[in-house]
């Protein structure tokens, strides 16, 4: 769309009221499609962070476990103590809310972070380091995350990307084409230029999206 708003300003055609009454909604609508394609990929990050934050309790917990196995009855008890803590919350808050998660880790990190567990912590080698991962882990997701509902908050109506695109596209195919093929009939050495960019940047656009379509080949 800027490529099409650009040849249009090129190709000086403001006294057809009703192309650049089209032109002007069509430049909205792609404002409102690069809010929406944003958003989408605030979305896309907010969940990779929280696989990251996953990652990091899986990994603490695992690691404390297998710790309760220990040769050494002073290592083995001391993650005995701490797996009493990782209990009460268990693995399965990965799968809980954004909020929910986020709620339960805080608790586990300032549980872990009591006096009376810091021997136990010490005692079990690697364990605070897994500890203060899931703490930055946790930093990070609930950072990002108050930017992200701070941005969404201040937009009263979220459209996909997709419905603004299928509303762009009928807006071109059933309006502007049609209005520029009748007008390129009219005049042509006015609309010539504009018709003939418009036509191409469709042209590459379809191109695009027929690649995007194609699957690659099975591995054989």
């Amino acid at each position: 769309m800027t490529r099409m708003t650009k040849a249009y300003n090129n190709a000086n055609l403001t006294t057809d009221s009703y192309l650049d009454e089209l032109m002007t909604g069509l430049s909205a609508e792609n404002n409102l499609l690069t809010k929406a394609v944003d958003r989408s990929k605030a979305e896309s990050q907010l969940e990779e962070k929280d696989d990251v934050r996953d990652d990091k309790i899986r990994s603490l917990f695992q690691f404390v476990k297998g710790q309760t196995v220990h040769p050494d009855p002073a290592i083995r008890a001391a993650a005995e103590t701490l797996m009493v803590v990782f209990d009460k919350y268990g693995l399965s808050m990965v799968d809980d809310s954004y909020g929910t998660e986020t709620t339960l880790v805080k608790s586990l990190l300032d549980e872990l972070g009591e006096d009376s567990l810091q021997a136990s912590i010490t005692a079990v080698a690697g364990t605070a380091e897994l500890i203060a991962q899931l703490q930055a882990a946790q930093d990070d997701f609930e950072d990002f995350r108050v930017e992200y509902q701070t941005e969404k908050g201040k937009e009263k109506k979220l459209e996909s990307a997709t419905t603004i695109k299928k509303r762009m596209v009928v807006t071109i195919n059933d309006k502007l084409v049609v209005h520029l093929r009748a007008m390129l009939n009219m005049d042509e050495a006015l609309y010539g230029s504009f018709v003939g960019a418009v036509s191409t940047i469709i042209a590459e656009n379809n191109e695009e999206v027929k690649k995007r379509r194609k699957k690659p080949e099975p591995a054989a």
